[in-house]
């Protein structure tokens, strides 16, 4: 474990490889699950200003979700998500020509027409922040139909951190994230050879 400003990473998170592989799992973190995409409560006004352009993406039926139940819910447990395609696929969710699923916000971000990539919670998968008091908590969430990302992960030599540099500097930032380097370079340095 790795404590860093208000963050305790998990050590999974540097011992474990992992990168997706979406032509093996076609996006199946879009659709598996109870729930859709976990949102912060900072998101909600970007996903609200984002639904329009991301529409343009989406097939029929899911434009029907979006207006009838708009860009997010609000759960038992009083945590925000995306809504959901009966109760499967992220509303946001649509399928390329390769049968693989997409996110229509990503696609708006990246062809200009929205400021909002895509929530912070997907862009940061397999990893999963949970608030614990003042400490946020960041943690590999290891799921069944991530095994071809596991086994592509340690294929090429890639550790969780390194994959999700890109988020996780979204999210923290770059001086956090050097500092997260810069700790785990001391650990390995401090592990005793085999």
């Amino acid at each position: 474990m790795i404590i860093i400003d208000k963050t305790v990473i998990s050590s999974d998170i540097y011992q474990e490889q992992f990168i997706c592989d979406l032509d093996k799992c076609k996006g199946a973190c879009c659709v598996e699950g109870d729930l859709g995409a976990p949102l912060g409560l900072d998101e909600l006004p970007l996903i609200e200003g984002a639904v329009e352009e991301a529409k343009t993406y989406l097939s029929q039926e899911s434009k029907e979700i979006l207006d009838k139940e708009g860009a997010y819910i609000l759960d038992e447990e009083g945590d925000f998500s995306t809504t959901t395609l009966k109760g499967k696929e992220c509303s946001f969710a649509f399928y390329d020509e390769e049968k693989t699923l997409k996110c229509s916000l990503e696609q708006a971000w990246i062809h200009g027409k929205s400021n909002f990539q895509k929530p912070i919670s997907c862009h940061l998968y397999p990893i999963r922040i949970a608030q614990l008091q003042e400490y946020e908590t960041l943690n590999y969430d290891r799921w069944s139909i991530c095994e071809c990302a596991r086994i592509l992960g340690k294929n090429k030599g890639v550790a969780i951190y390194k994959f999700l540099k890109e988020p996780l500097i979204r999210k923290y930032g770059e001086d956090w994230y050097q500092k997260l380097c810069n700790e785990i370079d001391l650990l390995k340095s401090d592990t005793p050879k085999a």
